[in-house]
């Protein structure tokens, strides 16, 4: 079953001072510097503050730790020798986007064309999953499907509760920012892969887009790749936290795409339904009270989000992902909450930005080895 199923992970991580937690525009330097390591698997954003770190395909969620582990350990060593460090959070806590330096290329400067003070203001950190499925008629099939679930991955990652030095309110403000794009939050359904492709193919011919990668909805069908990509994240606090929600994707994946062999298939719900629920994620995070639309109740995030874990735990061993899904249940019933509730509470005790910042540098290298020299520039 692995081998079906590979995976596929893109982190966006911010580049700050190591001392003070605030954004340093050094993207351009680091990519010089990294690319003897990393080639291809550092890559910018719009903004300087940004780093992308693109995996390999990944065969298991075991091989998917060790080299994220490895990645963040050699990414956070080379920022170490510069005074810098790597801050896992969807939003930075006290940054202003106004100040922010644009990275130069080609793409980015058309995208300012385009969207103006909409693309000026990204200043936001995501986590993307692939997972690999047999074909595009059946990505299609599972991306309606998978639709429901996507409220409550929302509600796992959300790591977002300051925008500007502000606390908002929401546990995941980045999803507020990322929701002004066009083209972008819950998808609507598609009856095939030629009523999809009929979709993208209008909007190429029209002139709106020149390719399937500037449809940036929260789920999507790769256009190059063979892939379900996952694009509703906030960037999680720590590696655990992102190989917990990876395990997720991939077995719930595996799961439909069994249901799928066997003719069957979970109710789809209308995107208008599912944007209340998403909305409740936004703001209250594990929080929130959901709706289960297919069966006409209420139930709290958590319990829903249990009952999601029970219905993918068959595939588990298979896939070699209990102890990740473990992990996940563990969370769901940790009263510190995710991300986003320990930021808020770190502010509420202390009143402190400072201290959040210090804490996320902290969380971001949680479970990362680094050399003894490495260890000695980040503590």
């Amino acid at each position: 079953m692995t081998a079906r199923y590979t995976i596929g992970i893109e982190e966006e991580f911010q580049i700050v001072d190591r001392n003070t937690g605030q954004l340093s525009p050094q993207i351009i330097p680091l990519l010089k510097k990294g690319a003897p390591f990393f080639g291809e698997q550092i890559k910018p954003e719009m903004l300087q503050p940004t780093v992308e770190l693109i995996s390999t395909i990944y065969p298991n969620i075991l091989v998917a730790r060790s080299e994220t582990q490895r990645l963040r350990a050699k990414l956070s060593s080379l920022l170490a020798e510069e005074g810098l460090a790597l801050i896992s959070a969807g939003t930075n806590p006290g940054a202003i986007w106004m100040d922010q330096l644009v990275t130069p290329n080609p793409r980015y400067h058309e995208l300012l064309e385009e969207f103006q003070d909409v693309a000026r203001s990204i200043l936001i950190f995501g986590l993307h999953i692939h997972v690999a499925v047999e074909n595009n008629e059946v990505a299609i099939s599972l991306m309606n499907q998978l639709r429901t679930w996507l409220p409550h991955l929302l509600a796992l990652s959300s790591n977002s509760p300051f925008w500007a030095g502000r606390l908002t309110g929401l546990k995941s403000y980045r999803t507020v920012v990322w929701k002004r794009f066009p083209r972008s939050g819950l998808p609507d359904t598609f009856q095939s892969w030629s009523e999809y492709e009929h979709y993208v193919q209008t909007l190429i011919s029209t002139g709106c887009i020149d390719n399937g990668k500037k449809i940036w909805w929260d789920i999507r069908p790769h256009p190059f790749f063979g892939t379900v990509e996952f694009r509703i994240f906030d960037m999680p606090s720590t590696l655990n936290d992102v190989m917990g929600i990876a395990a997720l994707c991939q077995s719930l994946v595996a799961k439909l795409s069994w249901l799928h062999k066997q003719g069957k298939e979970v109710p789809i719900v209308p995107r208008n339904l599912l944007e209340e629920n998403k909305w409740r994620a936004m703001r209250y995070g594990l929080d929130a009270e959901v709706v289960d639309f297919g069966r006409g109740r209420s139930l709290s995030m958590r319990a829903s989000i249990h009952e999601l874990l029970d219905m993918v735990d068959d595939v588990a061993d298979d896939l070699g992902t209990y102890s990740d899904l473990s992990y996940i249940r563990n969370l769901v019933d940790d009263t510190r909450g995710t991300g986003a509730d320990r930021q808020i509470a770190i502010y509420q005790q202390t009143g402190s930005i400072h201290a959040v910042y210090q804490y996320l540098m902290q969380q971001t290298l949680a479970g990362i080895q680094l050399d003894s020299l490495d260890r000695k520039i980040t503590t």
